[in-house]
Formats: C-alpha cells, structure tokens, sequence
C-alpha cells in the first residue's frame, strides 16, 4: 500500500483495517507513516520523507524519491505482494505501478489522481497500468467510465473519519474563548512548504482582522504529521490571540465560526463539518505557471467543484495577499447571513459526498480484484 501523504496514511489505514477485519491472516507492507502502522501495516518508506507540493519543489527531493522506490523495488523482487493498492500520490505512484506490472503485480487505485483537474493526459497511464479504480468524488466515474476503465464511486474516505465525533456543545465550550467573540481557524496545510509561504500570510491575515475587528480569537489545529513547536519561528504576531491545538483537528474546525485554509483535504473536512471557510493557496512562481497552462477546471476548492459552481471563495498566487484576506473574512463575520448562505452550500456538497462504510466497501474490492 503506497500512501505519500498525511491524508493518505489515514485513509489507508481505515483501509488495512477493514481488510484485517474480513481476512486476519493478511500481511501488509507499505509507504507510510504512523497511521498505517498503527493500523498493523509494516512501513518501508515514512511517508514524510515525500510530503512535497508544486512542480518545481520535487526537483529538490529527487535523492529522497530515488531512495524510496529502491527501497520498494527491492521488496517487490525479494517478496513481492499479491497486489499494490496505490493512493493518490501519482508522480511516486505511476513509478511504482510500472514496476508492479514488470513484477506481474496486479494493482489497485484508490483515491484518484486529479487527472480530471490537470494533466489529463495521464489517464492513458493509469488504464494501461491500473486493473481496476475505486473513486471517492461523485464525478470521477463517468469521466473515467469515458476511457472504458473498471471504476466504482464508493463515497468520500472522510465519512468514516468523521463519523464518530464529540457534540457541538463540547467543542465549542472546549475551545471558543469564554469572553466571547468570534473564533477564526487557520489551516495552513500539512506540509513544511505550505507552511512556509502561507502561515504567514494567514497570521498577517489574522493581524488585521484582530485590529479592525475585535474581539475576534485565532486558532490553528495542528496537521498530525507537523510539530506545534515548528510552528513557533513563523508566527510572527505574538501579540495575537491564538492559540495551537494539537491532536483534534475536526473538533476545531467544528468550533470555529470561519476557516482561513488551504486548498486541499481540510476544505472538505470543513464542508463535512458544515463551517464556513475562505480558501486560499501560493505556490512557487514556476509551479503556478506551469499549473495554469495544464489545469483545466474553473476552482481550486474542492467544495466548488463538488457544488459545480462557487460557493466558497478562493483567494490564489498574487490574490492571496493578508488584506484581501482579512476584509473578505470581515465582510463573513459582520454578515452572519453569508456565514449561514455558505454552511447551506456546504450540506448540498455533503450530501453528494456519499454514505459511511467507505473503507469496508473498498476492503470488499481490494479482496475481488487480488483474487
């Protein structure tokens, strides 16, 4: 199981452990991290090793990806598996499938590249090398169905996560300041260079806000696969009312009034959750403009894309700038009506997302297709 990100380590290990459930004599080895081992999966690569963004930021990791698949390569030829299940990650992953079907090795893509979004090229790809797909976003089976590809849209991975959490009452009490006012969260993503080029923007963000608007308190949950004390040298406004909060992401976002975050997985996990949020991103000025001339949809939100138009905005690359920010934010939190405009949004795009029992449904055809 090759998992080369945060997300993809905690869904793999619902995964591992449905399949666990329906076949206790399993051995799993994989690309992780501490998810999928906590699950029982053996780890050969830590999955943190890999966590990069934009184009132009994997040159820089070349010797850590080649490390990795010789690491991989040499367990598919000392004791190679029945099947490779691959999630998302498509760079490693299309490397790794290749060399799976060299070895005979049947392979399963869970949890598609976006090659409906940029790129769509690579599709040729993935059915010469994939046997069969199982997609968790309503509109990804008739585009792969296009290409005759095996396909199955089993629901969003993050209704499993999120099935099980504490009552609104609780994490609001928990974490909502008690002179009250309003909570705003700051999700700067989960990778080092995310963190880098947009946890300041964000608290600069936040500085303004708390200047034109006060009372208004600031919290950042901190992505399991970071450290709270890394965070410290980029924080730049001491002054600010924040506060980190490490190990309860969901129920930060479910407290908050309004998110400050980045494009990626926590956009859905707030839609879930049903909190307002304001997206916004910033890469290197390569990766932006090599990303626009192969990006081929409208919005960088998931939830927009879901929605299929927009229903949270989105600040990008040269838009992504503090003041911009901050009034958009203002203009939420002065206007209670739009807050409660977007959380209806928000429920049309839960509604399409599916149903609970994701991991079992791709447990049962993991098991089908590995024979």
């Amino acid at each position: 199981m090759s998992a080369g990100e945060a997300s993809g380590d905690l869904h793999g290990s619902f995964l591992v452990r449905a399949l666990n459930r329906r076949n206790p004599e399993l051995r799993i080895t994989c690309m992780g991290g501490r998810f999928l081992e906590a699950a029982g999966a053996k780890v050969l690569v830590d999955h943190r090793q890999l966590s990069v963004v934009g184009l132009s930021e994997v040159a820089r990791h070349l010797r850590v990806l080649y490390r990795a698949w010789r690491t991989i390569a040499a367990h598919f030829a000392q004791s190679p598996p029945g099947l490779v299940v691959l999630i998302d990650f498509p760079d490693f992953n299309f490397l790794l499938a290749r060399l799976a079907r060299q070895h005979g090795i049947k392979v399963f893509y869970y949890i598609s590249p976006q090659v409906w979004a940029w790129r769509s090229g690579r599709v040729k790809t993935i059915r010469r090398l994939v046997d069969e797909m199982a997609v968790i976003l309503p509109f990804e089976t008739e585009f792969y169905e296009r290409y005759q590809m095996k396909v199955q849209f089993v629901g969003h991975p993050l209704l499993d996560v999120l099935r099980d959490l504490p009552p609104l009452a609780a994490v609001k009490e928990r974490y909502r300041p008690a002179t009250g006012g309003h909570l705003v969260g700051i999700l700067p993503g989960s990778r080092p260079s995310e963190i880098r080029s947009l946890l300041p923007i964000l608290v600069k963000s936040a500085f303004i806000m708390h200047e034109k608007l006060p009372p208004v308190s600031f919290i950042i949950p901190v992505a399991p696969s970071l450290e709270a004390a890394s965070l410290n040298d980029l924080l730049v406004h001491r002054s600010l009312p924040l506060r980190l909060v490490s190990g309860d992401t969901y129920g930060v976002i479910r407290a908050c009034d309004l998110l400050l975050t980045v494009s990626g997985t926590a956009t859905l996990e707030a839609a879930i959750l049903g909190t307002p949020m304001i997206i916004t991103n910033r890469v290197s000025h390569l990766s932006y403009y090599l990303g626009r001339r192969l990006i081929r949809v409208a919005h960088i939100g998931l939830p927009n894309l879901i929605a299929g138009r927009s229903i949270v905005p989105e600040y990008v690359q040269e838009d992504a700038r503090p003041e911009l920010l901050a009034a958009e934010a203002i203009g939420f939190l002065e206007h209670p009506r739009r807050l409660q405009e977007q959380r209806k949004d928000l429920e049309l795009v839960r509604s399409r997302l599916g149903e609970p029992g994701v991991a079992e449904r791709v447990a049962e055809m993991v098991l089908k297709t590995s024979g």
